[in-house]
């Protein structure tokens, strides 16, 4: 009776006993995030579920991850079909007004530029990780969390948890790491430069016609894009054309709330301590905020052209928001931008980049599967 009771006592016990330093250590990660998410705010929706899902699956004997487990079943529902990434852009294009882009359409080179480090990443980390992981990693860059979880979840399952988290961890990091990039790139005299508002109106015929357009284009030249492209332009059509009211404010809040939740806690679940502390999870850090400076210097760059050629019109900085962080760096750059020049309101015009932003992350990624795709890597 004795013995019974105390081998019934050890079951109790049992979790403590098989619990690894890894474990622990994923556990203070995963509270680090809930931290970062609930007192700093930053990425709130995504890290609080990401950071729980993290500890749930760091908890030894649960089995969450196992076949059948909980966490399992969500991330082989929503994750290795490729669904959650496809209807949270479905609720961004819902969400997004291409109005800027259109006023303004030279701001379609902003955003294009505000991808290049995607590739330039790409042909630094050849000799460190295999051309697939450095190609997902290449996407966080972009600041573009669905489609870098996308493209992960799809050619580079086992970096999942790592290229999510470093995404959406830089991503809220944009009003730190771009600044000091802008000062670095441009002189006061360009970043004083006032930008005159384009006031030009943009018809419902063609807001109609530029998700058919860029769908159309996109999936003839990028096909495995196709699913990320398709789905987002849906989105703004629905947004568009008025007629489905219910379906577009059903997928920019109820479906994208419920599936950023499970979204976020799939992430987490793929944080195994044993799987998570490893080299190349510091070289996925690495290499991820090398990407995002290189996205932004390009942006930038190409914004210095711009100057030069419009003889003084354009404001460089404004191509830091070609990313696809939206609209957290058009906000950064007109902050910026009145640092020095109280009366300089950049907002729309690093709105138009911005919003370009999303649109070339999709395309670049596209682009950069299809071209492994025929080097016949994937």
């Amino acid at each position: 009776m004795i013995e019974a009771f105390a081998n019934g006592f050890s079951g109790l016990l049992a979790g403590f006993m098989h619990l690894q330093l890894s474990n622990v250590l994923m556990i203070i990660v995963g509270c680090v995030l809930l931290y970062l998410g609930i007192k700093k705010d930053f990425e709130p929706l995504l890290l609080v579920p990401i950071g729980f899902g993290c500890i749930l699956v760091n908890i030894p004997l649960a089995n969450l991850m196992e076949p059948h487990g909980f966490l399992r079943t969500i991330y082989d529902a929503g994750i290795m079909t490729e669904l959650f990434p496809l209807l949270i852009f479905v609720g961004i294009g819902a969400m997004t007004d291409f109005s800027p882009v259109l006023e303004n359409p030279l701001t379609f080179l902003l955003g294009a530029a505000g991808q290049c480090g995607i590739f330039l990443t790409l042909a630094l980390g050849f000799d460190k990780l295999d051309a697939v992981a450095i190609g997902v990693i290449g996407v966080i860059g972009a600041c573009d969390g669905p489609t870098a979880i996308y493209v992960t979840a799809k050619y580079a399952p086992h970096l999942l948890g790592t290229v999510s988290v470093a995404a959406y961890s830089y991503m809220s990091l944009v009003p730190i790491i771009q600044p000091p990039i802008m000062r670095a790139l441009t002189t006061e005299k360009e970043r004083t430069v006032v930008m005159k508002a384009t006031r030009k109106s943009v018809s419902k015929t063609t807001r109609l016609l530029f998700p058919l357009v860029i769908t159309i284009l996109g999936g003839l030249i990028a096909p495995m894009g196709l699913p990320l492209l398709g789905t987002i332009m849906l989105g703004n059509l629905m947004r568009e054309c008025g007629a489905v009211e219910r379906l577009t404010k059903a997928s920019a809040n109820e479906i994208a709330n419920v599936v950023t939740l499970l979204l976020g806690i799939s992430i987490g679940a793929t944080m195994d301590g044993k799987m998570f502390l490893q080299t190349q999870t510091l070289i996925v850090l690495a290499l991820g905020f090398i990407a995002i400076c290189l996205d932004t210097a390009c942006g930038v760059l190409l914004g210095k052209v711009l100057y030069i050629t419009s003889k003084g019109k354009i404001n460089p900085p404004i191509g830091a928001a070609g990313i696809s962080a939206f609209p957290m760096s058009a906000r950064v750059v007109m902050k910026e931008g009145q640092k020095y020049n109280k009366k300089n309101y950049l907002l729309m015009h690093a709105m138009g980049a911005n919003a370009a932003g999303q649109i070339g992350s999709v395309i670049a990624a596209a682009v950069m599967l299809s071209v492994l795709k025929g080097m016949g890597i994937i």
